[in-house]
């Protein structure tokens, strides 16, 4: 049986109605036609579905629709401010920590959400908070130096 959610997404009140059950991911892409998150392996094991709800990170085909109800998402396509990328995306860009691209919405909402909670990591909690984000091209040395190099940003260390 369909039920009506209203959710927030990239600051964007939407209302939806659909299976209760079906995967966030699912509705993100297909219903809402933002397609940045990716499907990986369908199981929360991968990362590629990684967005934040109420700021948190939540892997997206393991998230049952009806847990985003009444609650805020941002996707990769909202974690930019108008014509200016957040920290991270700057980063990324920066540094090259990208290979294939697949994983990198993934990864850069998982740092997203580390920098928020916490905007000095240790090199430790950089790798525990994106150790559920796999890099099938082995880019973890750039991505890592992307995370670091962003946090220096937020904290105001570099321009």
């Amino acid at each position: 049986m369909d039920v009506t959610i209203t959710l927030t997404v990239n600051g964007i009140k939407r209302t939806i109605t659909t299976q209760p059950q079906r995967p966030l991911l699912d509705v993100l892409r297909e219903q809402l036609h933002l397609t940045g998150t990716k499907y990986g392996c369908g199981q929360g094991l991968c990362g590629a579905c990684t967005v934040l709800m109420n700021g948190k990170r939540v892997l997206s085909c393991v998230t049952p629709v009806v847990q985003a109800d009444r609650k805020s998402i941002t996707t990769i396509e909202g974690l930019a401010k108008g014509d200016s990328l957040h920290p991270v995306q700057q980063a990324f860009l920066a540094e090259g920590a990208m290979q294939c691209g697949y994983c990198t919405p993934g990864m850069i909402m998982s740092a997203a959400a580390l920098l928020q909670k916490n905007p000095d990591p240790t090199d430790d909690q950089i790798a525990t908070a994106m150790n559920v984000n796999i890099c099938r091209c082995n880019g973890y040395t750039k991505i890592l130096n992307a995370v670091r190099g962003a946090a220096e940003k937020i904290q105001g260390k570099s321009s």
